[in-house]
């Protein structure tokens, strides 16, 4: 808690948030993972890796979970918990280059990808980035998930995605909104933002 808060600190426009997130909020951001399917799940911004470990907890041994962190001592952190673990491949860098993560794990896109980024507070020019590359990584068939604290970016966030999925996660440090999004519209759902947990 007290490195989080630190971290945070030194740079709040890259970390957003003053306390790790909720074991609440990690089982909604991999609730629309079909860990029986997946092959190959992407993390930004792992931070302490309360989502980490969710999805390390549940995929199977021969899927690849390619975690990036950018911040060198939560990269530090991640170190020390996953290091070893089969199929976690930890990447000490950028976002907006998952594509060139995926090549080298020798995959042309993701199943899933699930993001600790905070879109309110990135530079508008970083963001764009990261979503571009998101777009190319997830392909026509991937998920894109996130979580944002306020809805502030989501007409922002629709010119990159189709939003399938709006939860709000109220147990947790502050409430967060869980949003799932898709490239193409899966028709029959709908965007809401009940179903909160």
């Amino acid at each position: 808690m007290w490195q989080f808060l630190r971290e945070y600190l030194s740079a709040p426009g890259t970390i957003g948030a003053i306390a790790p997130s909720s074991k609440h909020l990690a089982a909604s951001m991999a609730a629309s993972i079909d860990f029986n399917k997946a092959h190959c799940i992407v993390e930004y911004g792992a931070g302490t890796g309360v989502f980490t470990q969710a999805v390390a907890a549940r995929k199977r041994r021969d899927t690849t979970y390619i975690v990036i962190e950018q911040n060198e001592r939560f990269y530090e952190i991640l170190q020390k918990q996953f290091h070893g673990i089969p199929g976690v491949a930890l990447i000490h860098g950028d976002a907006g280059n998952v594509c060139g993560f995926l090549r080298e794990q020798g995959f042309g896109h993701a199943d899933y990808i699930i993001s600790g980024l905070p879109f309110t507070s990135l530079p508008r020019q970083v963001s764009h980035r990261i979503l571009s590359q998101t777009q190319k990584a997830i392909g026509t068939e991937g998920v894109f998930t996130t979580f944002q604290y306020t809805l502030l970016r989501k007409a922002f966030l629709e010119n990159y995605f189709n939003i399938q999925r709006i939860v709000r996660v109220w147990q947790n440090l502050p409430p967060a909104y869980v949003l799932d999004m898709k490239l193409e519209f899966c028709h029959g759902k709908q965007n809401s933002a009940d179903g909160a947990v």
